[in-house]
């Protein structure tokens, strides 16, 4: 990563989408594309146009930037991600949020597909992520140098982000439960003894991604909101086998749920101003 790259995808942006200055970016993770097709006038930038993008290489992530309008408010959406368990390197998604932040987005809102820890919230549900367990103890901002590189990690998930997430739910009738996201290193599933660890740690939903983002939004000032879609209960809790097809066949279930929050909560942040 380079501070070329950053501004070189800046400047593709700001060409490719003239006049366009969203002040709320989403990265869509498994699960959760159905929101792309609500954007209207939207403008796709491939991530293979912007230097330094992600290469979007798991089953059900696009590989875009969009650009347009979603709830009536200019948005971006990142169509994808990089996990670190591609490749090892936990700074993968540096340029794209760093970019993102540059074009003027001040609340990045992170989704995923999670694990339940807790059968009170079983697949389908959507879980508000109140903070997280970085158990993979990796960070994007190692080799960064200067005391900025030492980030004030509470209230990662910002509160007032979390009301306004709260109150869009209530609006259209949806339950949001909410809960600590465990970020495991992966590829593989969890064990059940790991399961029963992260349960005693507090935390009630389990996934592969999603804590570099929010460390690097963090460390670029961006304000954060954190929604997870369940998509099964986690090794132990349930008889049934894990696979990444059975991840993906509850989120279609739940993909209109998440894309109705979704547009219900982005006017929401950007009237306060894209940020809290």
């Amino acid at each position: 990563m380079t501070t070329n790259d950053i501004e070189r995808a800046h400047a593709v942006i700001a060409q490719r989408a003239p006049g366009r200055q969203p002040r709320v970016a989403v990265i869509l993770g498994s699960g959760w594309k159905g929101v792309a097709e609500r954007v209207g006038e939207a403008i796709d930038i491939a991530y293979a146009d912007l230097p330094g993008f992600p290469a979007a290489g798991v089953a059900g992530h696009g590989g875009a930037l969009r650009l347009g309008r979603l709830g009536g408010r200019e948005v971006a959406l990142m169509m994808g991600r990089e996990h670190v368990y591609e490749h090892g390197r936990a700074d993968a998604m540096t340029v794209a949020v760093r970019a993102l932040a540059r074009s003027g987005v001040a609340t990045l809102v992170v989704t995923n597909a999670a694990g339940s820890l807790d059968p009170a919230i079983p697949p389908g549900a959507l879980m508000l992520i109140t903070d997280h367990l970085n158990m993979a103890q990796r960070s994007p901002l190692v080799g960064e140098g200067g005391v900025e590189r030492f980030v004030d990690m509470r209230d990662a998930y910002a509160p007032a982000l979390r009301a306004i997430a709260r109150g869009a739910a209530r609006r259209i009738g949806l339950s949001l439960h909410e809960g600590v996201y465990a970020w495991m290193l992966g590829p593989q599933f969890e064990t059940p003894a790991e399961i029963r660890m992260l349960q005693l740690l507090g935390a009630q939903a389990v996934g592969m991604s999603t804590v570099p983002e929010v460390i690097l939004a963090r460390r670029a000032g961006m304000s954060v909101l954190g929604l997870s879609m369940i998509t099964n209960l986690a090794a132990g809790l349930d008889t049934l086998p894990l696979s990444h097809e059975q991840t993906l066949a509850v989120a279609r279930q739940t993909a209109a749920d998440a894309a109705r929050v979704l547009e219900a909560l982005v006017p929401s942040i950007d009237a306060q101003g894209g940020s809290a």
